[in-house]
């Protein structure tokens, strides 16, 4: 298969927000913006194990809504700021629909969704 048949995905997250990147047609196409995720986080509780199940319970709802973005993913490069993303591969990994994409990491500051565009096209071209 080439390159240009995979279903290709990049997402540049941090810990509150990302923005997903594939190709127009799924499988061929320019690349564009398919969509942005948020996850405003816990608010306060005074109770520390109760924050953190629920911290975890949002984390993993961010994922989830990342994900369903992306069907049935080749390549994946997950780029931001912040530890996330491990977290993020870790959780398509664990996913049976995604176990077996091929994911890249690294790191990056924010960019504007034209730049991220351009970021992901030279990663996989």
């Amino acid at each position: 298969m080439s390159d240009k048949n995979k279903k290709q995905f990049g997402v540049w997250m941090d810990s509150h927000q990302a923005t997903i990147v594939g190709r127009e047609n799924v499988e061929s196409g320019e690349f564009v913006v398919l969509g942005h995720a948020n996850n405003a986080g816990p608010e306060g509780n005074s109770n520390e194990n109760t924050a953190n199940n629920h911290e975890i319970m949002l984390t993993q709802k961010f994922f989830k809504e990342i994900a369903s973005l992306m069907p049935n993913v080749d390549a994946i490069h997950v780029t931001g700021t912040g530890q996330i993303q491990e977290q993020f591969i870790k959780f398509l990994a664990e996913t049976p629909q995604y176990k077996n994409a091929v994911s890249t990491e690294s790191t990056s500051n924010k960019m504007s969704d034209e730049n991220f565009i351009e970021f992901i096209e030279k990663h996989f071209n």
